[in-house]
């Protein structure tokens, strides 16, 4: 094939890849739509010791397939302040050890799992009621795929072990590490997944195709270039946040530099690592992430000091002034008038979640400044809400159309139901938190846990009404009126909970009673209202009945 045709060569290979990527992708989606929560739950509660919170990640990469989303996740709660930056470090150590882990999972070669995984994959996702159970099976295709992706790349290449040119190129790699690293992280970093990156350099290396030289390096490159995705995602994250990441960094990213001039200069055998070629270079792989995390665990609160100095605190916010996306010129083109009404409508959003994100620390421990910016945030909603009534109706006052005028009406709704989230959070758990330290008291650890993963949902919750508001995408849209009845539920359940700890008189929920059903309902009412984005796009596909949700044929 290579002597023959080059191009349909490269079309093999490119295929395969594509779909190693995309399949990688199809199954941590699958994880975050099926059991975003309890993942998150998860790292939240890990930080209890470094040792539990470097497992959390672990556990949470195993699942995710993704360092760089446990990454985003653990940046989210360290922002909030629900998640201290030393357990936050610990987790990403945790996770890079868990996508080494993933990758030595997805190695294994056994043929016959592919049919039973796509059988059962195939049946979950079509006649499965439940989300949870749709997306088990979405995953198991997911796996199905990489594996047959894994077998596309060793059939496509494996006429290239008697090209010459290719066995020049890859010997030449084979004595130049440096630029195998290079070429490593470059491609970990452009399909944004170390673990596809490394499954394709192991993969290579097990057809002889890559040298075990050339394959240590590019995976100790995949390892660089992982982190610096994660570091890419998380640029405009909380300061905290990001000092964790560049933590991580600089621990991951710079082993990776120092195991390299170290294997090239100190030459160990690496027969020790396994009998094959892929044995020797995704045992490397997870050797030299589990060396890193025995040695960084210890470490992070030294290397928290130095990554500080680098990562401080902006003296001040430089401000440009928030632009308002409504657009009077638009008033001759409807839709382009309509779209600029949904943009200034996901800006509440997005505001909304930030003032959600942040009142959540506020329980813990009042900050005066956090508190007086979430009421800045809340005026500036109301001022947005009114500006987009005004805007949708000076829009409609000349126009006959009624599909514009129905569009608007929903716009209007929107903007509506952010503005009463974005009141229950300035008003309601502003007042709540200011009151819990004012008195002094605090949550009994059952009950802080229970607001804490419920805020968590609701805030998940709202960050997917954001996506739906953007992609209008109807699967999406659906799940997310799912969870409303969850959350209902799922409230009615920890009030009773609360209920059954005053009835056992542990004085800390007595005082706090009030405080803490108030915010399960405040929670409550928020996520409510983030719903209500979901529920024109279903109206129009005709998955929305007049009460509920209408039933999935399958």
């Amino acid at each position: 094939m290579a002597e023959t045709s080059p191009l349909l060569f490269v079309l093999h290979v490119a295929g395969a890849a594509a779909l190693l990527i995309w399949s990688v992708r199809l199954v941590r989606t699958g994880v975050e739509r099926g059991w975003s929560v309890p993942l998150r739950r998860l790292l939240r509660r890990g930080g209890e010791s470094r040792i539990l919170s470097a497992l959390a990640g672990l556990a949470a990469a195993v699942g995710l397939q993704s360092s760089t989303a446990v990454a985003i996740l653990t940046t989210n709660f360290v922002g909030a302040g629900t998640l201290a930056v030393t357990a936050g470090v610990a987790i990403l150590l945790g996770a890079d050890l868990g996508s080494a882990v993933v990758a030595r999972i997805l190695l294994t070669r056994a043929d016959w799992l592919v049919p039973v995984l796509l059988v059962a994959g195939v049946a979950l996702f079509l006649r499965a009621q439940s989300r949870e159970w749709r997306m088990a099976g979405r995953v198991l295709i997911g796996l199905a795929l990489i594996f047959v992706s894994l077998s596309m790349i060793r059939t496509a290449t494996e006429p290239l072990s008697g090209s010459r040119a290719v066995v020049a190129v890859m010997s030449y790699l084979g004595g130049d590490p440096v630029t195998a690293f290079v070429i490593g992280a470059a491609f970990a970093w452009a399909v944004l997944s170390s673990v596809a990156a490394v499954l394709l350099f192991v993969t290579l290396a097990a057809d002889g195709i890559l040298p075990v030289s050339a394959g240590v390096a590019m995976v100790l490159g995949a390892n660089l270039g992982g982190t610096i995705t994660a570091w890419m995602l998380t640029s405009r994250a909380a300061t905290d946040g990001r000092r964790a990441v560049i933590s991580n960094l600089v621990v991951r990213g710079g082993g990776a530099i120092v195991a390299l001039f170290a294997l090239s200069a100190f030459a160990p055998p690496l027969d020790l690592l396994g009998d094959t070629p892929a044995q020797r270079v995704i045992n490397m792989h997870l050797a030299f992430n589990f060396v890193l995390a025995i040695l960084a665990l210890p470490a992070i609160r030294p290397l928290l000091a130095v990554v500080s100095r680098w990562v401080r605190e902006p003296s001040e916010v430089a401000s440009l002034g928030r632009t308002s996306a409504l657009d009077d010129a638009a008033f001759d083109q409807p839709g382009r008038a309509l779209a600029c009404a949904a943009r200034e409508i996901l800006q509440m959003g997005e505001a909304v979640e930030a003032m959600l994100r942040s009142v959540i620390g506020l329980y813990a421990g009042w900050n005066e400044t956090v508190a007086e910016a979430i009421r800045a945030r809340e005026a500036e909603i109301d001022k947005m809400h009114i500006n987009i009534k005004l805007y949708l109706a000076k829009l409609q006052r000349n126009l006959n159309d009624e599909d514009v005028s129905n569009r608007a009406l929903e716009l209007a709704d929107m903007a509506v139901n952010l503005e009463s989230a974005g009141n229950a959070i300035a008003d309601t758990m502003l007042a709540l938190a200011q009151r819990l330290d004012r008195n002094g008291t605090v949550f009994s650890d059952t009950g802080w846990r229970e607001i804490r993963d419920f805020h968590d949902r609701v805030l998940a919750n709202t960050q997917a009404g954001l996506n739906v508001l953007m992609t209008l995408n109807p699967d999406a849209a659906r799940a997310l009126v799912e969870e409303k009845d969850r959350v209902r539920d799922l409230e009615q359940a920890l009030q009773r909970s609360h209920l059954d700890r005053l009835k056992m008189g542990l004085s800390e929920s007595i005082e706090t009673s009030n405080i803490h059903q108030e915010t399960l309902r405040a929670l409550k009412q928020i996520n409510s209202a983030v719903t209500m984005i979901a529920y024109p796009i279903l109206a129009e596909t005709g998955d929305l009945l007049s009460s509920r949700l209408a039933r999935s044929g399958g």
